[in-house]
């Protein structure tokens, strides 16, 4: 428990009631009693003095003339965590989102064939068995937040993957349940849905989500636990059961249904309502006005990203990479990070998946390693570090062949701030704080129940800020 958030949760709500009291006092005093310039001095009858109470009890306080004196409530009983019969973090279930809804949504840019940046549907990489539903995601979001999923109970996928940094982590390396730091950056999760070959991991170990998704469970720094302990954990909580049931029939709880559930929860996170995408809202689907929303320095960024508007040609040709309005790859590239035999060689010979761009504002340090801490040192090594390779990706070379001299973009300063002002526009602020994407046992936990305090007391203050700024213009109805 935090002490100080419970003095504060404690301290508002008594200030509340304090004002609230001041104020109805002062509201019934009689103004003929205001400016009396004599008053009879009365002899009062000395105190009796006060009867000794028991240990612990408090003393009677003594009636006086006119309206009680207030008196002090004690305040409440600093909350405790609601724990399941295991013994662990208890969710949340109340909430009921509709992950359907959210994919349903997506704008048409993104899922057109005729869209200007090409559309996302030929690298969604759902399998047909696998389509997301509202119950298989919710049960997704219970277990990817679920500490049960280590062998101490200390670290859950959310631990490496926050929704306020798009689903990475801000560390370089993340914490394993024992210590241990893992071999990689974690990777960003906006978007995962759509890279068209499947595979998951920096060196697409995993081919598909159903797989990737199992892997960090049993990894001995990560996680630590065997699918048939997982099982049984969490088949011995009270909502499990129910859970499985509405995502898949029937309470069995596998580790098959593990992963399904866990992928789907993942492929909902998709990130469609930045700044970028409010161009296609001041615009048409196929026509989107950037320049009424962006600065000039977003739209000289943009320019130099993708050529719009205008021509390809007359870009850096970012987005022969970085394709569609989902910003992602379709495949493993080598970037020239190293040379041939220096360093991590990834799927091989130095090849690596990349992420989505979308929310890369959010998402420090890049790179599988961690290596640039901020988006103008990436900008930089594409501007003039880029390193040569024998496979080097044509894309990232003077001559446009694959293993040629790295390029050199000579970009100036401004070029390489408009760049990285474009990069933050991706940033998705709504997709970050997103409620289908809550923890489901934060609720539940002493820090939630106390956050719950403070914020029913600023809306309760809020409220009589409200009231009162009406009664100072007059605005209430008698």
């Amino acid at each position: 428990m935090n002490p100080s958030r419970y003095l504060l949760a404690a301290v508002l709500i008594a200030a509340v009631t304090a004002c609230r009291e001041d104020s109805d006092d002062l509201g019934s005093l009689d103004a003929s009693s205001v400016g009396v310039e004599e008053a009879e001095v009365v002899q009062e009858p000395a105190e009796a003095p006060a009867e000794e109470q028991p240990d612990g009890v408090p003393p009677v306080t003594p009636p006086t003339d006119g309206d009680d004196a207030p008196v002090s409530e004690p305040p409440p009983p600093p909350p405790e965590a609601k724990l399941d019969i295991d013994g662990l973090p208890l969710p949340d279930l109340s909430a009921d989102h509709d992950y359907e809804a959210y994919l349903m949504a997506q704008p048409k840019y993104y899922t057109r064939i005729t869209s200007p940046f090409g559309n996302v549907d030929s690298q969604n990489n759902t399998p047909f068995g696998n389509k997301v539903t509202n119950a298989g995601a919710n049960l997704g979001r219970v277990i990817f937040y679920d500490v049960r999923l280590s062998a101490n109970n200390t670290v859950a996928c959310a631990s490496c993957h926050l929704q306020k940094h798009g689903f990475t982590d801000p560390k370089k390396f993340s914490d394993g349940f024992d210590g241990g730091k893992t071999g990689r950056h974690s990777m960003s999760l906006s978007n995962a849905a759509y890279y068209r070959n499947g595979k998951f991991f920096w060196d697409e170990r995993a081919d598909t989500l159903e797989d990737q998704v199992l892997m960090p469970i049993q990894d001995a720094v990560e996680m630590g636990m065997n699918l048939f302990d997982l099982e049984v954990k969490m088949a011995e909580t009270s909502f499990y059961a129910e859970l499985f049931t509405e995502a898949f029939g029937d309470e069995a709880i596998t580790s098959e249904r593990i992963s399904r559930a866990l992928a789907q929860f993942i492929r909902t996170m998709i990130s469609y309502e930045s700044k970028y995408d409010q161009a296609f809202t001041a615009g048409e689907w196929d026509e989107p006005d950037f320049a009424a929303v962006f600065s000039e320095q977003e739209m000289l960024g943009l320019r130099l990203f993708s050529g719009f508007p205008g021509t390809e040609r007359d870009s850096l040709g970012c987005i022969a990479c970085h394709q569609t309005s989902a910003h992602s790859m379709d495949q493993a590239h080598v970037n020239g990070l190293d040379a041939d035999t220096r360093g991590d060689q990834g799927a091989g010979n130095g090849f690596f998946k990349s992420p989505s761009l979308r929310n890369i504002g959010v998402g420090a340090p890049y790179m599988h390693d961690g290596r640039f801490e901020t988006l103008m040192d990436v900008v930089e090594f594409y501007n003039s570090g880029v390193q040569r390779h024998r496979i080097l990706s044509p894309d990232l070379t003077s001559n446009g062949q694959t293993g040629g001299n790295p390029i050199r973009m000579n970009l100036t300063q401004e070029e390489k701030e408009a760049l990285v002002a474009f990069l933050e526009a991706l940033t998705d602020e709504t997709f970050l704080m997103n409620p289908i994407y809550h923890d489901p046992f934060f609720p539940n936990t002493v820090e939630g129940q106390l956050q719950a305090i403070i914020d029913k007391v600023t809306e309760q203050q809020s409220e009589q800020e409200e009231s009162d700024q009406q009664a100072d213009n007059g605005d209430i109805s008698p």
